[in-house]
């Protein structure tokens, strides 16, 4: 591949490290790759709360990609741009179905406010069973009534004895192409956003923004729900310790995170 004209990269198991953390090699090359003029998009499922302290690691800011596509979001301005919500009757209907096909699974919503701390406490709502296994302080446990009572751009769906590809071939059934459906760890969480909305139409969006053509991109991702980014990416790199969705579809693979995998490969150019 030629020079990129932009490079996007998933966040955890990817750019960060085992710890979570930017290690200064990969804040290194970030910091030449922004210097050059060429952008830098974060293409995540993580909401834009969970994204300061990624950008302060990295010590450079610009456009992020959301909640899975559903949110664009700029991190030196700490604002919202646009996102995708799901219908609550269809946040609803859904839940209905899935708490009936899969039982014993418990439910939670992200929902997209003006910035990364703005209205905190609006946004990550969760049934009280979620949180006994996802130890967030910033869940507000609410009942499944409140959780589908507005629109919500991800449908977080857990279940502690199944893994997430047993949920997701029993959830596919259930809501067909109603919903968006991936994962983004293998230990029983699937993750639903609105219909079409995924890592790629979010990644484009913003390509198109930039005037950046599909073919000058490179993309890196580790797992499944980045499948549809290195596919749509003119050069997409699997990690090492990618699930082998990601390595199956991936134009070349680097080293792990934990080896600063996606600077390892920048620094070809940079």
């Amino acid at each position: 591949m030629r020079k990129p004209g932009l490079v996007a990269s998933d966040v955890d198991g990817t750019l960060l490290d085992p710890m979570e953390r930017v290690s200064s090699r990969t804040a290194r090359t970030m910091r030449r790759v922004v210097a050059s003029g060429t952008p830098l998009v974060l293409v995540t499922g993580r909401p834009p709360r969970w994204m300061p302290s990624v950008v302060d690691g990295l010590g450079v800011t610009g456009m992020a990609v959301c909640a899975n596509g559903a949110v664009l979001y700029d991190t030196a301005a700490d604002r919202v741009l646009h996102s995708h919500s799901i219908d609550p009757v269809l946040l609803h209907d859904v839940a209905r179905e899935l708490r009936r096909e899969l039982p014993g699974c418990y439910f939670a919503v992200e929902r997209a406010t003006d910035g990364a701390r703005d209205r905190i406490h609006e946004q990550f709502l969760a049934e009280p069973g979620f949180r006994r296994t996802w130890m967030s302080s910033d869940i507000r446990m609410v009942g499944i009534d409140e959780l589908t009572g507005k629109p919500a751009v991800k449908l977080l769906v857990l279940h502690e004895q199944l893994t997430s590809a047993e949920m997701t071939a029993v959830a596919g059934a259930v809501i067909g192409s109603e919903l968006q459906l991936t994962f983004s760890t293998s230990s029983g969480l699937i993750e639903l956003s609105a219909a079409g909305v995924n890592k790629a139409t979010g990644l484009a969006a913003v390509a198109e923004q930039l005037g950046v053509d599909r073919a000058d991109v490179i993309a890196f991702g580790d797992m499944h729900n980045d499948v549809p980014m290195l596919q749509w990416a003119g050069y997409g790199v699997a990690m090492r310790n990618a699930h082998p969705t990601a390595l199956a579809v991936a134009d070349e693979v680097t080293t792990t995170n934990a080896e600063d995998g996606v600077a390892h490969l920048l620094d070809r150019w940079w």
